[in-house]
Parts: C-alpha cells; sequence; structure tokens
C-alpha cells in the first residue's frame, strides 16, 4: 500500500485526537500526577548492578582492544550499536531508567566515593556548582557526536577505535563527575545517562533510592527542567534518527554521490568527502527538525499574543520526547530484530578468535524474523502513537499555562501541524527506503 495513504489515514488519527482533547481534556491530568508505591528495593542493587556494569565494560573494552579487527566477529561493535544504542530504548520506556543502574563510570565514581569517605570523612571537598549556563549543552555534544560516529564516520565499526572512544569518554565523564559531583554532572552532561533518562521519563516505572514507584504514562516528562540546551538535544535526537532514516532511501542514495564529488573537488579524499557529505546531511535534518518545532512555537506565540519565544519553546520541549522515542523504535526495528540475534553468537566467542563458550558460536541469523506487513504496522503504530502522546503532552502543558481550554486548545492548532508534518516525514521515510 502506498506510503502517503498511511499518512493521510495518521493526519486523519491526529486531528481527530487534537479534537477529542480539545473538548474533552479540559484540566491537566499529567502535571503534578502523583505516584504509588510499589515495591520497596534492597539497598544492595544499586552497588550490585553498578559492579556488573563496570565488569561488562571491562569486559567489552577488552573485546575491543585484543579482539577481532572484524567488526562482525568482534562482540564491541554489535553490543555498542545493538544492544547498547538501540535495545535500552524500549528497555527504557518499558522498566524505567535501566541505564542508571548500570552506567559504569557513574558506579566508579560512586564507590570511589564511598571508600574515600570510610577511609577519612571529609577528605573529599564540596563538588564545585555546576554553571547554568552550561546546562544540557555537554550532552547534546556528545550524543551529536555518537550519531555522527554512528552516520558518517566511515570507521564506524573498527573494535578498537570503539574502545579507544570509549574508554576516553569515560575518562571524560569521570573528571567531569570529580569536579562537579556524581548527580550534577550526571543529570545534564552525560550525554548517555541523559539520552536514556529521557525515554525513562515516558514510563509508568520510576525508581527511587529505596523503592519502585508506579506513575501515569507520560507523567514523568513533565518534571523535566528544560535548562539551556534541552531543546537541542531533542532535536538532536530527532534529527540523527531522521537522517539515519533518509540515508537509506533512494532520493540520498542519488544526491550523496553529487554532494562526495563536490567534496573531492575542493581537495578532499573520498573517504573524507563521504563523511563530509553525511555530516551535511546530518546537521540539515538537525536543522530542519527544529525550524519546524520553531515554527509551531513561533505560530504559537502569535495566536495567543505574548513574546516569550524562549519561554514557549522549553515549556514545550517535553513533548518532543514520546515523538523521538517513536522516531527510534519505528526506524531501528528491523535492525534489532535482525541483527540482535548475532548477540547469541558474538557472546560465545566476543574475540572472534573460533572460541565457542556457550555453544551458541555457529548460530544463524534469520533475516525476516517477522513477516514485513507485521513490521510495517508496527512501525506505523509506534510512529502514530508517538506522535499523540506528544500532541497529549502539549495540550496538557497549554491548560497549565493558559487555564482558559479554550484559550489552551486554540494555541496547539500550531502543535498540530508540527506533529501532522512530523509524522508525514517519518512514514515517508519508512515507505521511501530502498529495498
Amino acid at each position: 500500500m502506498p506510503g502517503y495513504l498511511f499518512a493521510w489515514a495518521a493526519s486523519i488519527v491526529l486531528v481527530a485526537s487534537f479534537w477529542g482533547l480539545a473538548r474533552l481534556w479540559n484540566e491537566p491530568r499529567l502535571e503534578g500526577a502523583p505516584s504509588r508505591w510499589v515495591a520497596s528495593l534492597p539497598a544492595a542493587l544499586e552497588p550490585c548492578c553498578g559492579a556488573l556494569g563496570v565488569a561488562m565494560f571491562a569486559g567489552l573494552m577488552y573485546c575491543g582492544l585484543a579482539g577481532s579487527a572484524d567488526p562482525d566477529g568482534n562482540l564491541l561493535p554489535a553490543f555498542v550499536y545493538v544492544v547498547f544504542w538501540i535495545a535500552l530504548v524500549p528497555l527504557s520506556l518499558l522498566l524505567g531508567d535501566v541505564f542508571a543502574l548500570f552506567n559504569p563510570w557513574r558506579a566508579i565514581a560512586r564507590g570511589t566515593g564511598w571508600l574515600t569517605q570510610r577511609a577519612g570523612p571529609g577528605r573529599i571537598g564540596a563538588p564545585l556548582p555546576y554553571p547554568d549556563r552550561l546546562g544540557r549543552w555537554p550532552a547534546t555534544a556528545a550524543i551529536f557526536a555518537f550519531a555522527w560516529l554512528e552516520l558518517a564516520y566511515t570507521h564506524r565499526g573498527d573494535p578498537s577505535t570503539l574502545a579507544q572512544l570509549a574508554l576516553t569518554y569515560a575518562g571524560v565523564q569521570l573528571v567531569g563527575i570529580a569536579f562537579f559531583g556524581v548527580d550534577a554532572w550526571t543529570s545534564r552532561a552525560d550525554g548517555f545517562a541523559v539520552y536514556f533518562n529521557l525515554f525513562a521519563r515516558l514510563s509508568a516505572l520510576r525508581r527511587l533510592p529505596r523503592e519502585l514507584r508506579r506513575q501515569p504514562l507520560l507523567s514523568g516528562t513533565t518534571t523535566l527542567t528544560a535548562v539551556p540546551g534541552t531543546v537541542a538535544l531533542l532535536c538532536v535526537m530527532l534529527g540523527s534518527t531522521g537522517f539515519d532514516g533518509l540515508s537509506g532511501t533512494l532520493p540520498w542514495r542519488d544526491l550523496a554521490p553529487h554532494l562526495q564529488h563536490t567534496f573531492t573537488r575542493l581537495g578532499l579524499s573520498l573517504p573524507t568527502a563521504s563523511e563530509a557529505a553525511a555530516s551535511l546531511g546530518l546537521i540539515v535534518m538537525i536543522a530542519v527538525i527544529a525550524g519546524v518545532f520553531a515554527l509551531g512555537v513561533r505560530g504559537m506565540r502569535a495566536e495567543l499574543g505574548t513574546r516569550r519565544s524562549v519561554a514557549l519553546t522549553r515549556a514545550f520541549a517535553h513533548s518532543l520526547i514520546p515523538i523521538a522515542c517513536a522516531y527510534a523504535l519505528a526506524h531501528y526495528l528491523t535492525f534489532l530484530l535482525v541483527q540482535g540475534q548475532a548477540i547469541a553468537a558474538l557472546v560465545s566467542d566476543p574475540l572472534g578468535h573460533g572460541a565457542d563458550l556457550l555453544g551458541t558460536a555457529h548460530w544463524t541469523i534469520d533475516p525476516r524474523p517477522l513477516p514485513r506487513g507485521i513490521i510495517w504496522g508496527l512501525q506505523v503504530t509506534a510512529l502514530v502513537s508517538g506522535h499523540i502522546a506528544g500532541l497529549i503532552l502539549a495540550h496538557d502543558r497549554a491548560l497549565v499555562l493558559f487555564p482558559d481550554h479554550r484559550r489552551a486548545a486554540r494555541s496547539q492548532r500550531w502543535m498540530l501541524a508540527v506533529m501532522v508534518g512530523y509524522t508525514s516525514f517519518g512514514l515517508f521515510l519508512l515507505a521511501s527506503a530502498a529495498k
């Protein structure tokens, strides 16, 4: 079935959702929603998970440095791009902030601080205050760098390169934590901690130090403090996934050689020209995503007769979180289902030296684990659901800012246009993927 039919259907669903929200959702339901106790958590949970995270990190670094140089035969590239970057997204959506439990550099910092305090209380001075102007810009830079590594760098799969970059990143995190403290640094400057925490805010589960609580779906995003860099981070998340989808379409495959030729004429080598073309596409895609959101905010500002552009942008930034999650789930679903099967074989032979520790080293990959129709349906469902969730969050926030529900609903016409545009673009990418 042509993709444009799905785009029309999705647009109708969004318009119907907007109409229903305007008439049936007349007061905030997610802002300040209470959470309920589910279970108590043992005090040893976080230290044990942290120790496991450190052990896994050390083992993966050994695989990258001492294992096979073949990206398909080494565990590290598959773990980074399949388990870490992709599989943690649905896990965060379902179980909450899983990465925070296993974050290795966070665990090292907390363990070092605990040992130092036990050796002599007061030996560690108070951390420096984290600069407000930095906000989440360090996290934005980290996620952009990883997106560039995944989408533009020609040696993205080289195990030793990945290991060296991971060790460098871990070292930067430990230095930052040493200066500004564990919580202040990881909640704003650690790119991956911030990235997965944003998705975890969509979950119905919320983990506190000693208890697990249940909260309404999406409500965790309403407590997000939109410090400087937050909107940019979300645009990078959306734009990088969008470019990854675009790079698999025939239009980009027709355009990319022309861009590469232009860069080679400027004196760049062919690999560097390829990286430059992909970098340009990545930056342009992020700019387009940011521009569409800015237009929606500007239209909403004009509708309300206010000049608070920056304030409105930050106030509605959290509505982009479910859209970023939807893009990631829809775009990477096939890759996860297919390449995820390779993990069993790679875990049995992590170094790529011919071992068979678990008896699964010779397992093969089924290239079609599910019928295409089912995969397409799941992708469309994820996209449309994510944009409806974004519309709900924007409407709920509008009711807080503008107590008159009619005025709040009127202000969201522009956000509806943004959601329709994002949905149509996402479906275009899915329908245009080169076969």
